[in-house]
């Protein structure tokens, strides 16, 4: 069904419905869960290549750029520098993305699914005993989120420019045409995002391969030349860097953290390959190319200073320079989608856990749960990328403003990541500190590296991720005050049954289906059509869709139907559990309960669908400052129809409206 369509109303009663239930402790999740595990090894290697690794990737494209010219070309292009500076990226990449990423985080996988929300969600089930303990393992889940969405908007904008400026190197006299070939890119690749990534997913792999390929075979030839740049992977260089000149190397530290970004992406996009292929493909290409590149980098700086304009079109030969240009451009196409489809599914955990309103999903694969379309997320970030390139104009100004994104997001799985260890996996606390210190160590210096630009464009992630964080806390706390208005106006649920069992209602033919949050109210639909209609249908099935924080339940534990207290009386409830990666389709969990209680008999393509849609209006009433009522009503305004999220056949489906005051 497409669900490309705009929401009918301000909000619905089955909003509360996101709220997640109290999930089973569990310990790592499941590695081996079948949405990971769908291909051979190698297949699923090719695939990793094409996704995961895209961002990291293509930060040879203007990382060592931006080292060298920070604060005015701080950092020299002599021997001393160039070989700290070579030092303190090889170990940067090593600890973080090999150590922390690659060996500890992929094991605090979240039945199979990965990324910061997954992550805050184990953490909260395993180890959030307490409210305040589980309300801050989610405050940092949150505010990593939305540190992601500022990534979301820099990284296609960074990526794309720094490959087409390219053509500066290579035809200088092309230069005032970068920014609209970067613009025009940018808008096909936002346009084809409703028609999903699937049908071009099997070129994203190989392209990756090449471009992999193609960084070794760029970097070797200049590491021959001077072999000696070699000596920069030991980390005595970047400690001697560091003695010598701290001040310099502290603001390097801020562009060297430009060569892990997309390290969070191995992680978040783990539920779609599984660990194994992931760490199969970073040692066995992505690692080692991505290094001998910025060996070749350094050593060219070493013979020829003048290449810091742009060391890493200047690896090629003249005639290559061109095509070099089409090839990045084509990485870092793939290195947006990737970030643009994980802000796709950011948003949809969000949506599960309570933190956004409903908005319109479209499935793009019939195959792939996880293939997404949310189309008033991807023209915000649309937006935003195109006011990001008119604003900044080129990658180097740019990537003044990348730093604190990412630096922020890496601090914040490391503490989940420790919390994680202590309480689940037993680790003793003298690990917990050592692994603490080394990489939270090391991570806080590349944050506070990057507060040094935040007058500089580094206040740009912090402002998104402030209002994304005004807005999640705003939705979370105004459903809060909705549910529980909208619940003293419901009324118990048995007590409204007892009183239709006695009231001699008539009784008419068909099935009524009623989506409602619980079994523990009556669903004002459900009251205001005995009451205005005076009537009640033969069979009626109250549906509860809870979302639990795990990514999947499986199908045979997803359903409890209760019959009220009364097996022959034609009302039954179901209540229908959902991880925050699965569908939610009301129809399908009527189809799938038919057999599994007598009164449950029925034919989900004939039964009718009563959906209470709610008008909030403002009041004087405590719970929440003005500016955030306006603010959560204007949320409720998109939020998309009932109808339409639970897959119900409009045909079908009947709105009863109602008021509530907030």
């Amino acid at each position: 069904m497409d669900e490309d369509r705009p929401a009918a109303a301000p909000t619905q009663e089955a909003d509360a419905a996101a709220t997640p239930a109290p999930a089973p402790e569990r310990g790592q999740g499941n590695p081996h869960h079948p949405a990971a595990h769908s291909g051979g090894l190698l297949g699923l290697a090719l695939g990793a290549l094409g996704v995961v690794f895209g961002d990291i990737g293509t930060s040879p494209l203007y990382a060592m750029q931006t080292v060298f010219a920070i604060d005015d070309n701080a950092v020299k292009p002599t021997p001393g520098d160039v070989y700290g500076i070579v030092s303190l990226i090889f170990w940067s990449i090593t600890l973080v993305v090999s150590v922390k990423y690659v060996t500890f985080v992929m094991r605090a996988d979240n039945d199979g699914e990965g990324g910061i929300m997954a992550l805050a969600a184990l953490v909260r089930s395993i180890g959030g005993k307490t409210a305040r303990r589980a309300a801050v393992v989610l405050t940092l889940g949150v505010l990593g989120a939305s540190l992601f969405y500022g990534d979301s908007l820099i990284t296609p904008a960074i990526s794309v420019l720094s490959a087409v400026e390219g053509i500066e190197v290579a035809r200088p006299e092309l230069a005032d045409v970068v920014l609209p070939i970067g613009i025009a890119i940018l808008a096909v690749l936002f346009l084809v995002q409703r028609w999903g990534t699937h049908r071009v997913g099997r070129l994203f792999g190989p392209v990756m391969v090449l471009w992999f390929l193609v960084l070794a075979a760029l970097g070797i030839p200049h590491i021959v030349e001077r072999p000696g740049v070699l000596a920069g992977l030991s980390p005595t260089y970047a400690f001697w860097f560091i003695g010598d000149r701290p001040y310099t190397a502290f603001l390097a530290m801020g562009a060297v953290v430009l060569v892990i970004t997309g390290a969070e992406a191995l992680y978040a996009d783990m539920g779609h390959f599984g660990r194994r292929p992931i760490r199969v493909a970073w040692f066995a290409l992505a690692f080692p190319a991505l290094i001998l590149n910025y060996l070749g980098q350094a050593a060219l700086l070493l013979n020829d200073p003048r290449a810091i304009d742009s060391p890493f079109y200047r690896l090629a030969p003249g005639w290559a320079q061109l095509p070099l240009v089409v090839l990045a451009t084509f990485a870092t196409v793939i290195a947006s989608q990737a970030v643009i489809s994980g802000a796709f599914s950011v948003s949809r955990q969000a949506m599960r856990l309570g933190y956004l309103p409903r908005l319109t999903v479209r499935h793009t694969s019939s195959h792939e749960s996880g293939q997404i379309y949310l189309p008033m997320v991807n023209w915000l970030l649309f937006a935003g990328v195109l006011v990001l390139m008119v604003a900044f104009r080129s990658s180097d100004k740019l990537a003044t403003a990348y730093g604190l994104a990412v630096t922020g997001t890496l601090l914040l799985t490391t503490s989940l990541l420790l919390l994680l260890a202590r309480t689940s996996w037993g680790w003793a606390w003298w690990k917990v500190i050592l692994l603490g210190v080394v990489l939270g160590g090391l991570e806080l210096l590349f944050f506070a590296a990057n507060l040094t630009k935040i007058a500089h464009g580094g206040w740009l992630p912090l402002l998104i991720a402030l209002c994304v964080v005004v807005v999640m806390t705003t939705w979370q706390r105004g459903r809060r005050i909705i549910t529980a208005r909208r619940i003293d106006r419901e009324g118990a649920l048995r007590e409204f049954v007892d009183e239709l069992r006695g009231s001699g209602i008539d009784r008419v033919p068909g099935t009524a289906v009623f989506p409602h949050p619980t079994n523990a109210t009556a669903p004002l639909a459900l009251r205001a059509n005995v009451e205005f209609n005076h009537v009640l249908h033969e069979r009626v099935v109250i549906v509860s869709m809870l979302s639990e924080e795990v990514p999947h339940v499986p199908p045979g534990d997803r359903l409890t139907v209760d019959d009220l207290g009364d097996p022959a009386d034609g009302i039954v409830h179901v209540t229908a559990r959902f991880g925050f990666q699965d569908v939610q389709d009301i129809p399908a969990v009527v189809a799938q309960a038919r057999g599994l209680h007598p009164e449950l008999d029925v034919d989900a393509e004939s039964a009718s669908y009563f959906v209470s849609r709610m008008t909030i209006e403002r009041c004087d009433r405590p719970g929440m400052r003005s500016w955030r009522k306006r603010l959560f009503i204007a949320l409720s305004h998109n939020s998309a129809s009932p109808a339409t999220y639970f897959k119900l056949p409009l045909e079908r489906t009947v709105v009863m409206g109602s008021r509530i005051e907030l």
